[in-house]
């Protein structure tokens, strides 16, 4: 059952993550509404869903949208799809970070997002940079309770091929298993697994900062599904 009132924002629910994540929130049942905010219009996939095609480049524009009890950020692009640097970091960086200001503005509870196994802002990587940018960021950003999602390769049907990822994924099938101890955090996880611990962490009350590794990941999700 939901609870009565409790309502969800998912930034990026048109991608690998995000898909999955807006079906594990509706078959939960806990939210009585989801708002998601796209880019361009998609078919209304259950009626618990209020989907709002937004300009991203002018989110305070929608604050009063971000008037929801959580807040589910699974903005994403790559270098290849974004262009150029600037056009990347807009969306790995400027939008969620903007996202957080309104929703620490409009009181929100939690604040869920994923990031990347490598997020560091000293990184000398620019995709890890930017990853750990944004995280630095937000911890700096009022949030009751931020939590942050860092999994390592993500497994799912993406709805377009990349070479380079489809050659990732058939090696690490092979080497998951291999992945243990210390290991363990650089296995890839399947996009479903990342959208129940999600589901399930915003579930909670927890306060504060806490971030999740691929390894805590898969065992929240594994808990989760054995209930």
């Amino acid at each position: 059952m939901n609870d009565r009132g409790k309502t969800a924002l998912v930034l990026g629910g048109s991608g690998l993550v995000g898909k999955e994540l807006v079906a594990t929130l509706i078959q939960q049942n806990t939210y009585e509404k989801i708002v998601m905010l796209i880019r361009r219009p998609i078919e209304i996939i259950n009626p618990v869903c209020e989907p709002h095609v937004v300009n991203f480049d002018h989110l305070e524009n929608e604050e009063e949208l971000f008037q929801v009890s959580d807040v589910f950020c699974c903005l994403g692009t790559t270098i290849k799809k974004a262009k150029t640097k600037e056009a990347f970091r807009k969306v790995d960086y400027d939008y969620p970070v903007e996202a957080a200001k309104l929703a620490s503005k409009q009181g929100v509870e939690k604040f869920l997002i994923v990031t990347a196994m490598g997020a560091n802002s000293k990184s000398l990587f620019f995709y890890n940079k930017v990853k750990g940018d944004v995280e630095e960021a937000l911890k700096k950003i009022e949030l009751p309770s931020l939590h942050i999602f860092r999994p390592s390769l993500l497994l799912g049907d993406r709805g377009e091929f990349r070479l380079g990822e489809k050659i990732a994924e058939k090696v690490s099938s092979l080497f998951n298993n291999l992945m243990v101890g210390p290991l363990r955090k650089y296995s890839a996880v399947e996009a479903q697994k990342v959208a129940i611990a999600m589901a399930e962490v915003a579930a909670t009350g927890n306060m504060g900062i806490h971030i999740y590794r691929s390894d805590e990941i898969q065992q929240i999700a594994k808990r989760t599904k054995l209930r």
